[in-house]
């Protein structure tokens, strides 16, 4: 056990990871020593920065709590401390269940960690964050919460109503972090399409990355997780205008059935989903759209299902992503829909979805061949440098592997001749 040395761990999205990394900040400037590293512990103090969103993510969390009471209990570590959005949700049924924890913060009161170990919470750093991703790019979290309410999801029964972070000071963090040499922005929020409506009463995404576009240093700006509903389409001339906000836009769509719709309470029908992702495409020629989408939601039969499949080959996301329907306490659908459909068809369903967009997938890589993209470099493999177009998300997308013909540098854009392609990778030499 190291004195004056803390691990945090963070689980979950990379919003949790934001707000670590704000953590880790205060921390440096409290004089510890920080480690953000799940695999090493070997701290007096650690923090678990939980998941509370879907069962999973839960039971990962609550397993990582167990794991390291027994670290605790064996004096491997001092105190042990649980933030985040599990805590956040169950901080009374977690108190009674986990007396190994010293104490509990929710997703929004972690500063009071600081000061109930002597530190006080500084101010003038509330802007600055330890980055614990790869030095050339960040994700930026515009805002906390969410007003849709749909019925599958717990998010806002975690992090409340919706609350926008102002442009300047969204300004003012960009510019700091391109100043240290963050080239790539990952503009994150619960919903990106809803942002500025609390504070300006209009909807302000366009305006803050039109603004974001703007600062020295910035090269990429990729947007995550817009909400189909009240869409800021004035987005979409800057995403076509603006070199540096890449033409990429994840938007989580969840079903195309009016019916499993309407059963979600997601506000929209199958009719505007389509004019949305028309006008997209047409503002937006060579966007790549990545989308999430649910399997086995209550009212979702074998049409619905077949609807959905039919959805899929003909809208060709260049990105999906999908998971099977688990009943979460508290929800709308927890309370007021019966989860009928059996275990077994929802992962037969998933895995039907998942097999089609990977023919999807596989046609649009194939058209990639021949092509010159630009890349930015992320990393070194024994055979490849591993890198990104503008197309691909860090983490969840797919990579390009580029011949090691010469030295490259982490961080670095260069252009990449694509000779092959598979489903998830693209192959390909430094022009």
């Amino acid at each position: 056990m190291k004195r004056n040395k803390v691990n945090i761990i963070t689980l979950g999205c990379s919003k949790n990871l934001v707000d670590s990394e704000h953590l880790i900040r205060q921390f440096q400037a409290s004089g510890y020593s920080i480690t953000h590293n799940p695999s090493v512990v070997d701290g007096e103090i650690v923090i678990v920065n939980t998941c509370g969103f879907i069962r999973d993510a839960q039971e990962e969390s609550i397993n990582t709590i167990l794991q390291l009471g027994k670290a605790k209990q064996q004096g491997k570590i001092r105190r042990l401390y649980v933030m985040g959005c599990l805590a956040e949700r169950f901080m009374a049924q977690l108190m009674d269940e986990l007396p190994e924890v010293d104490r509990f913060y929710g997703k929004f009161n972690w500063k009071q960690l600081l000061a109930d170990l002597g530190k006080s919470y500084n101010t003038q750093l509330a802007h600055e964050r330890c980055l614990t991703t790869p030095a050339h790019y960040t994700y930026l979290k515009i805002s906390e919460g969410c007003n849709r309410f749909c019925a599958f999801c717990a998010i806002p029964l975690i992090t409340g109503r919706h609350k926008s972070v102002p442009i300047d000071t969204l300004l003012k963090e960009v510019e700091h972090l391109a100043g240290q040499g963050v080239k790539e922005f990952n503009v994150i929020a619960q919903d990106l399409s809803s942002y500025g409506k609390d504070l300006y009463g209009r909807l302000a995404l366009p305006e803050l990355i039109d603004r974001m576009a703007q600062v020295s240093g910035v090269e990429w700006i990729r947007l995550h997780y817009a909400y189909p509903t009240e869409f800021p389409y004035d987005i979409l001339p800057i995403m076509a205008g603006r070199p540096n906000v890449c033409n990429y836009l994840d938007i989580a769509l969840q079903h195309i059935s009016d019916k499993v719709l309407a059963n979600m309470r997601r506000h929209i029908d199958k009719a505007h989903t389509l004019e949305l992702i028309d006008r997209i495409r047409s503002e937006v020629p060579g966007i790549h759209l990545r989308t999430t989408l649910m399997v086995g939601f209550p009212g979702e039969g074998d049409k619905e299902f077949q609807e959905l499949l039919d959805f899929v080959r003909e809208a060709r996301f260049e990105r999906m992503g999908a998971f099977a329907y688990s009943q979460e306490e508290g929800t709308y659908a927890a309370q007021h829909l019966s989860d009928v459909i059996p275990d077994n068809i929802k992962q037969l369903r998933l895995q039907q979805l998942m097999e089609l967009q990977e023919e999807v997938s596989m046609d649009i890589q194939q058209q990639k061949v021949g092509k010159t993209l630009r890349v930015i470099i992320d990393s070194e493999e024994a055979d490849y440098y591993i890198g990104r177009t503008q197309w691909d998300s860090p983490e969840v997308d797919p990579e390009v592997l580029i011949t090691k013909d010469k030295p490259l540098e982490i961080g670095t854009f260069h252009d990449v001749a694509i000779r092959e392609a598979m489903p998830f990778e693209l192959y390909g030499s430094v022009v």
